[in-house]
């Protein structure tokens, strides 16, 4: 019987918090929030920042819609309320990574500004880094290489972002990139001024 167990020691009776794990990695952990339309580029720009952030010693992981819809998000479509839930989960997702203090790096279209406040709620306001990817839907069109504008252009997708369904700018992001006027490796070094300062551990 649980009550026949003799009492642990008090060390025993801690539970590691976040700074604890952020202590261990020597990093603050942050949730970045790329936002923008399909073909913008958050995806290409992620990935950069990750392997930059590696090289510098920190920990992160890149979410984006190829590894979450085919895992935790499978059963989801593209309806509004599965559109809802799907950033909700990744919101959860990214707390918890967090709260293991790990830097996480979502990139999502995110088209609202009620779902990227819900998104501000679950992880916190002050754990919440937005980089609005601003790029013209025309410059996303021509970079689609699987076609599919082209089919939300023939209504062979409902409610497609830019096409069939709006996209709602950020009205205060903390780093906005144009990528038509810079390389992915200048719009690295931008974030990277203002996220360092967020994630170097300070003791």
């Amino acid at each position: 019987m649980i009550s026949d167990i003799p009492n642990l020691h008090p060390i025993f009776d801690k539970i590691l918090n976040r700074n604890d794990k952020e202590k261990l990695l020597n990093q603050h952990s942050v949730v970045v929030w790329f936002t923008g339309l399909s073909g913008s580029g958050k995806s290409t720009i992620a990935k950069a920042l990750e392997l930059e952030l590696h090289s510098r010693g920190y920990i992160s992981k890149v979410l984006d819609g190829d590894n979450v819809r085919t895992g935790i998000n499978n059963n989801l479509g593209f309806s509004d309320e599965d559109r809802k839930e799907n950033i909700r989960r990744i919101a959860e997702v990214s707390k918890l990574f967090m709260e293991c203090g790990i830097i996480l790096i979502n990139c999502f279209i995110s088209p609202t500004c009620i779902i990227r406040n819900q998104v501000k709620e679950i992880v916190g306001t002050e754990n919440y880094f937005e980089i609005y990817v601003n790029t013209p839907l025309e410059t996303c069109e021509k970079r689609d290489t699987k076609g599919i504008y082209a089919k939300a252009r023939k209504g062979l997708i409902k409610e497609f972002t830019g096409i069939s369904a709006p996209y709602e700018e950020p009205v205060n992001p903390d780093i906005e990139i144009k990528t038509e006027e810079m390389s992915v490796e200048q719009s690295v070094e931008i974030i990277l001024k203002k996220l360092l300062p967020r994630i170097e551990y300070k003791k």
